[in-house]
């Protein structure tokens, strides 16, 4: 099935996913959106323990796409029950149209269905109530509402925009720190990427850096926090061999030489410590 924009492909976890046709790019393409929602970032956030704590907890979704990181925070509050603290779910994004793609075609994705009603909502009003979870619509270029959005800075940050190829204004420096700047102490971050660029950018904004989950086709992911403590594999010195190797961080870096950013590197707490 087609619209405008996206198409519904299967991938070869089974299940119905969205592919732009517009850069050729399928959400969540290994093990289905769901499910690496929930291994991606439900899990590697430790939500359950992190809530239990928390009397409020500030969730930033950065790249609403056709909803399933959302919704997977969303089903994971509401097992929790009472358990749960009160969450306030931010999604930003600078287009509806993959939602409203997902909203049609719920049925054969499967994982909006129960959800109808509640994305209808959020879709008309920008917010909607959902249990313990308060889910607003932040639309618009991220770059300006990370800095002007209400409220506290995020507890967890579910970073998943197109990718560097097809989005690279959403990963940058000036990015990392924004949301640096703004994060809650204890703060984690997930992203589905495993580049050392981005680990390096991320590094040099000032986050804690570790490997993640594997998920699907992707052998590893990337965690970052505001502590080293919260990360179950940080990068180590070892790791700065690969940056040394890097020919891709030298361009990115404007004429910094890949061992000149590895040397920078090398201050970094984490990089201090071999770890046991």
């Amino acid at each position: 099935m087609t619209g405008q924009s996206f198409e519904l492909v299967i991938v070869p976890g089974g299940a119905h996913s969205l592919r732009s046709r517009k850069n050729g790019e399928t959400f969540h393409p290994g093990i289905g959106p769901m499910e690496e929602a929930k291994v991606l970032h439900v899990a590697q956030h430790r939500l359950d323990e992190r809530m239990e704590v928390a009397k409020s907890f500030v969730i930033w979704d950065v790249g609403l796409g056709a909803g399933a990181n959302a919704l997977a925070v969303i089903e994971a509050v509401m097992e929790m029950g009472r358990a749960a603290a009160r969450v306030e779910l931010r999604s930003f994004d600078r287009t509806l149209e993959p939602l409203r793609f997902a909203l049609l075609n719920a049925d054969k994705l499967q994982y909006p269905a129960p959800w109808k009603e509640e994305i209808t909502r959020l879709l008309k009003d920008g917010r909607a109530q959902v249990g313990r979870v308060h889910w607003i619509l932040e639309l618009g270029d991220f770059r300006q509402r990370a800095g002007s959005c209400a409220g506290p800075g995020p507890n967890a940050v579910l970073f998943d925009p197109y990718s560097p190829a097809a989005n690279p204004e959403m990963w940058t420096p000036d990015v990392f720190r924004s949301i640096r700047q703004r994060a809650a102490e204890g703060c984690t971050l997930t992203t589905y990427s495993r580049s050392t660029v981005i680990r390096v950018l991320l590094l040099r904004a000032g986050w804690c850096v570790g490997r993640g989950v594997a998920t699907g086709e992707k052998t590893e992911t990337t965690v970052a926090a505001t502590r080293l403590d919260q990360l179950s594999a940080p990068l180590r010195h070892d790791w700065l061999a690969r940056v040394r190797r890097s020919t891709a961080v030298g361009l990115r870096e404007g004429g910094t030489t890949a061992e000149e950013v590895a040397r920078e590197l090398e201050s970094c707490p984490q990089m201090q410590s071999s770890g046991d």
